[in-house]
């Protein structure tokens, strides 16, 4: 049986996004890397509920938490930095955030600021990303 692709054409409009993300902590998501990075099959984006912009030594640190608590190693292409994120409705238990980079999808999609780090690594722990080309995402709330 093959996974099918997850469908999102509609997303959550401001008000539920504030409501959506009101003890959200972070949420970590991981997916499967361009076939072309062998050494790093896995694309990781980790979305902080907070607008702040962080100093490199704090952006570092906050980045090697993650790794030391998901068994991630080799993380490469590494950005860190304030975007806005949509939150897209499907058919999974929790809406799937979206990193909006098209000027277009900044302007048509509802979104919050976020501070995102993604960057792409290995981990055995993400067997369904690594290997099943499946992407997840996981919500932490504080």
């Amino acid at each position: 049986m093959q996974a099918k692709g997850i469908v999102t054409d509609t997303y959550l409009d401001p008000i539920e996004i504030a409501q959506h993300l009101k003890n959200v902590e972070y949420i970590l998501m991981a997916t499967a890397a361009p076939s072309h990075f062998s050494e790093t099959p896995i694309h990781f984006t980790i979305f902080l509920n907070t607008d702040e912009t962080f100093s490199q030594d704090i952006k570092d640190a906050i980045l090697n938490k993650f790794l030391e608590e998901n068994s991630i190693v080799k993380p490469a292409e590494v950005m860190s930095q304030t975007m806005p994120v949509g939150f897209g409705k499907s058919l999974q238990d929790t809406p799937m955030p979206m990193l909006l980079v098209k000027p277009e999808d900044q302007r048509s999609i509802p979104s919050a600021l976020m501070h995102v780090i993604d960057f792409l690594g290995d981990s055995d722990k993400f067997f369904e990303a690594k290997t099943e080309k499946l992407t997840g995402w996981t919500y932490s709330y504080n």
